[in-house]
Formats: structure tokens, sequence, C-alpha cells
């Protein structure tokens, strides 16, 4: 079974997805081909070749690649679909955004956010905000796939590169969408999809002036990414990239620290897969301690400040 991953990238490298996206993708079967298409992306190209498991890396690279607008790279994934029995790629929002035009365009029905393959034609994939695992088998000769990153690890970097193959790109079709612009935020910290430890705050922290005061210095000592509810996002507090939860990110961290947070279902989703889960929250009867490893009864003002000095 012949399968096409497309990497996501910023041109400069590869993002951690493309490594958990690949942990899923070699389950389909031994030939993977990963698509690295935008604008200057060689960097990123070599990573991909030296990721383990990558037979074939196709470089795509041309100006109207250069921000992976959805319409036309899943002109280019279409082009490239006659020889793949699969095509892939993470369930991120780049995935979103490109996959299901990618399956309307070759009329399959797309399998979204699976964590876990059973056979190559038979995934597991969650519903109901991660309430119940659905089974899905697919009929279609073509796959459209997108993969929950967090339910893989990350394949590792071999000792041996896959050959690189530049390939020729569509000429671009009359654009349906234009790029503005991006705003990027400038992280102190680790990403939120790839730190290894995150600590979230919730609704109590009360002010955006608080959330910093008390989250920040237990996140610098612990060298953890900062994460949110979305009943803080909502409020002020945290900015929308920090949100975890079923409307967020979806993560799974080695440790996750949950302060102030009721544990809604819909957050949840987001972060129920994390290794170790601890609790900070003034209610013993708050939902998020019936997820977590550990659990502490008390006020987060006060816990936290004590917690940095332990640290």
């Amino acid at each position: 079974m012949t399968t096409l991953l497309v990497a996501e990238h910023d041109d400069g490298g590869l993002k951690e997805t493309t490594a958990r996206a690949l942990a899923a993708t070699l389950e389909l079967g031994d030939d993977v081909h990963l698509l690295v298409a935008g604008k200057d992306c060689t960097p990123a190209a070599d990573a991909a070749a030296r990721l383990v498991g990558v037979a074939k890396v196709l470089h795509a690279d041309a100006d109207h690649l250069a921000h992976q607008l959805a319409e036309p790279l899943a002109a280019l994934v279409v082009s490239l679909a006659g020889s793949f029995d699969a095509l892939i790629a993470p369930a991120t929002t780049f995935g979103k955004n490109l996959m299901p035009r990618v399956a309307a365009l070759l009329d399959v029905a797309q399998v979204s956010d699976i964590t876990r393959v059973v056979a190559p034609d038979t995934f597991e994939r969650p519903i109901y905000a991660g309430n119940a695992i659905e089974t899905v088998h697919t009929t279609d000769a073509k796959q459209v796939i997108t993969v929950r990153c967090s339910a893989f690890r990350p394949v590792s970097e071999g000792e041996q590169a896959a050959l690189i193959e530049t390939i020729a790109v569509p000429a671009p079709a009359d654009a349906l969408s234009s790029f503005v612009s991006a705003e990027i935020p400038e992280l102190e910290r680790p990403e939120l999809t790839a730190a290894r430890v995150i600590i979230s705050g919730g609704r109590a922290f009360q002010s955006a002036e608080n959330f910093g005061k008390y989250l920040e210095p237990v996140a610098d000592k612990l060298g953890a990414a900062i994460g949110a509810s979305r009943a803080a996002v909502d409020a002020g507090y945290a900015a929308n990239d920090l949100q975890v939860g079923q409307t967020g990110k979806v993560v799974a961290p080695d440790l996750y620290i949950a302060c102030g947070i009721s544990g809604a279902i819909q957050h949840l989703a987001g972060m129920k897969d994390s290794k170790v889960i601890v609790a900070i929250n003034k209610d013993p009867e708050a939902p998020i301690f019936q997820v977590a490893d550990y659990g502490l009864v008390g006020d987060v003002f006060e816990i936290l400040p004590q917690l940095e000095k332990a640290l």
C-alpha cells in the first residue's frame, strides 16, 4: 500500500505534527512518500528526508504555494493522488483546512481524526467529545485521512536520508483566496501541541493579570507551555491560541497541570490523553478530579506560589 503524507511545515523546518502523523501512516503500508510543498522550503524537505520510514520526499516549490493556501495545495495533492492508495495529513488547522477539499475533489468520504489504525482500511476515532470510540471501515478506493497527532509518538530521525525528488507543480487556477497577512505570536515557551509539560488555567484566576502572575513563574520553573480553558479565553484572561479543548488544541503531554479548571467535557476532550494529570481546584466535587492522577483541593492563589517556591 502506497501512501502520501502531506507535511506541515513553516518552510524553514518541519512541525512535530508531521513526525507524529508519519507514525500513523507507517502502520498503513511500507511505502510512504512525504510531500513538502511551499516556497523556499528546501530545509523542510531535507528534514523530512531524515525521518525514519520515509521512502521518498516529493519537493514542490512554487510562488503560489508560499503560504500553503488550501486551494492551490489541494490541487497539487489531487494531481498526485493517482499514484497513491491513501492521502494523509495531520488533523491540525492545516490539515482540517486542506484535506476536506481533497476528499471533495476526489469524491470520496474523509476519515477524520484517527487515533488508531486497526487495518489498512479500518480506523478508530473519538466521537461525542471523546466519550466514545468509533470504528470506521472505508470502502473507498482512495482513502483521505487526518490523524490526531496526540495519539501517536513522533517518528525519530535516522542516519540515512531518503531520496528527495523535485516535482512539477500545476499552474495556479483562478484564485479563490489570497494571502493578506499572518499574525504569529513569538513564543517564549514551548508550543502547546509539542510541549512535554503544560500548565493550564481556568476562570478561577479572575483576571488576565492574575493569570500571568500566578501561572508564569511555575511554567518557567518547569519549562512548561501555558494553556487555558475556554472559559478563561472567553473572559479575556488568555489568548485564543492557548485554548485547550474540543474547540481549541488537543494535547497529550507527559505532564498536564490543570489549575482552577472545573473539567467541562469540552476541556477534557482536549487533554485527557495526557500521561499524568494533576488538578488543583478548591471544589472537591469538580469533574476534573475524575480524570486526574493527582488532585489537590485548595485555592490556586495560595497553592501556586507554594509550588513555585518548592520547585
